[in-house]
């Protein structure tokens, strides 16, 4: 996959003062999408998202309102009006913690992430079945094969949630 995006200025103000200036500006984008780029598409895309995403949290200069359900308790702040324009305490901090859980998500689906919840060896034994040409994979007396499965389903929580954030805030991915 190759992105290549010209011409575009660095921020949106520049854009509308030369546009309110009479001038054209055309933001040129050319894709080229390789047939291997859909086998796994999600991790795909989560090669481009990533570096956007780090940048976008390096350089936002604003925040969408956070609907308390998405906030973690550390982040629920005052309440306000949402109607009034005004925002509580933790207004910008829940908006760089949900960059941060969208980033988590997308840098995990590139990772070999559930490798860290498993530990020990495996002894496994293969024994001839009674049906002929089958087998049936039997442990060893050395296996020690373990997989915490609670801190694996903890882990892939956070990721379904970043994903899901991902998706109810995506039309505030804007600096």
């Amino acid at each position: 996959m190759k992105v290549k995006i010209g011409k575009y200025p660095k921020h949106r103000f520049y854009h509308n003062w030369f546009k309110a200036l009479g001038g054209k500006w055309e933001e040129r984008v050319s894709v080229r999408i390789d047939p291997w780029d859909t086998w796994s598409m999600d991790s795909t895309l989560s090669h481009i998202v990533v570096p956007m995403l780090e940048q976008l949290r390096e350089t936002t200069h604003g925040a969408p309102h956070i609907d308390d359900a998405d906030r973690p308790p550390q982040f629920l702040g005052t309440v306000v009006d949402r109607n009034s324009g005004d925002v509580d305490e933790f207004h910008f901090d829940a908006w760089d913690w949900i960059l941060g859980e969208m980033l988590f998500a997308h840098k995990s689906k590139n990772e070999e992430w559930y490798a860290k919840f498993c530990s020990g060896a495996h002894d496994i034994t293969w024994v001839e079945s009674e049906i002929s040409d089958y087998s049936v994979m039997t442990k060893g007396p050395n296996d020690t094969f373990k997989i915490d499965m609670e801190g694996r389903d903890a882990y892939q929580a956070r990721i379904t949630n970043g994903f899901r954030l991902f998706g109810k805030y995506y039309e505030n991915l804007w600096d």
